[in-house]
């Protein structure tokens, strides 16, 4: 691998791209990012060289990239998804650090503090909490007969179990209770979304990787049994599911890529704030 010489885009520059699963949130992140390397000059098989690697949702794959990028010429490191950020935190020490699609940094332990995260990890959360209180306020009043959300998740995500606290505390507000179907792995989404029949008026997801992962069962189960169906993420409605307020994951891709660059023509990461989405849309699938 060639290493980055200098803030020159004429020369090769070697990112790291890592990865927890193929999903379209996680995938849209991705091409968002190369998407804004480009726009500034950092072409891919022209001056850049991506290293991609997907663990495909494997905790010890997952680990072993990071630990093979900690040791490799890279330039950079983007981090996707919760999990794998984890990994490369914790493993990648010695080269700049981004990551993305991340619900909660701090709970995470993946930055001390938002503003000046310090050492070589910084980058963008995906989750603005008052998306999740907005959809639960849409649930609440324009679905009335609503008295009951079953939510699938793998309480093995700190990403999702956040999101789910905050969407049980307002829907709480409206006197409308929580069920969890809690997994451990994509194989059991089925069953669990199944489990929510005839317990759930509606049912709900966070951005949790593994339930996404299998988020067409889920779709298939509320379809079949006329079960609203809502989820954190926009891919996620473009998919199938009915409502949701959220961003595109491509558009937060690119604000990480923004920030790649500024790093790789000098920016010391330890000093970026960690973003978030700031302009939250309610988005309805009106073929649901």
């Amino acid at each position: 691998l060639a290493a980055c010489g200098g803030n020159s885009t004429s020369t090769e520059t070697t990112i790291g791209i890592a990865q927890l699963v193929e999903h379209p949130s996680l995938d849209s992140t991705r091409e968002g990012f190369l998407a804004a390397l480009e726009d500034n000059g950092y072409v891919e098989g022209e001056n850049l060289e991506v290293d991609y690697q997907n663990a495909q949702n494997d905790s010890s794959t997952n680990s072993t990239i990071a630990q093979n990028m900690a040791s490799a010429n890279l330039d950079l490191v983007l981090a996707i998804a919760t999990p794998t950020a984890q990994a490369i935190v914790q493993h990648v020490d010695n080269k700049p650090v981004l990551f993305s699609a991340i619900t909660d940094p701090l709970d995470a332990r993946l930055v001390d503090d938002l503003e000046t995260p310090g050492g070589n990890v910084t980058g963008a959360a995906d989750l603005n909490p008052e998306a999740t209180v907005k959809l639960m306020e849409f649930i609440a009043e324009d679905f009335p007969d609503v008295e009951t959300v079953g939510v699938v998740l793998n309480t093995g995500e700190p990403n999702s179990v956040v999101t789910i606290d905050l969407a049980e505390e307002t829907l709480n507000e409206h006197d409308i209770s929580v069920v969890r179907a809690a997994v451990s792995n994509t194989s059991e989404v089925k069953t669990a979304a199944e489990s929510l029949v005839g317990r759930a008026d509606a049912i709900f997801i966070a951005l949790d990787n593994t339930v996404v992962n299998g988020v067409d069962t889920i779709i298939q189960v509320a379809e079949e049994n006329s079960i609203p169906f809502f989820s954190s993420d926009r891919d996620t409605v473009e998919h199938g599911a009915l409502a949701t307020y959220g961003f595109k994951y491509y558009d937060h891709g690119y604000q990480v890529g923004e920030m790649a660059v500024e790093i790789l023509e000098g920016a010391d990461p330890g000093e970026m704030s960690v973003t978030f989405p700031d302009k939250l849309d309610l988005i309805i699938n009106v073929e649901s």
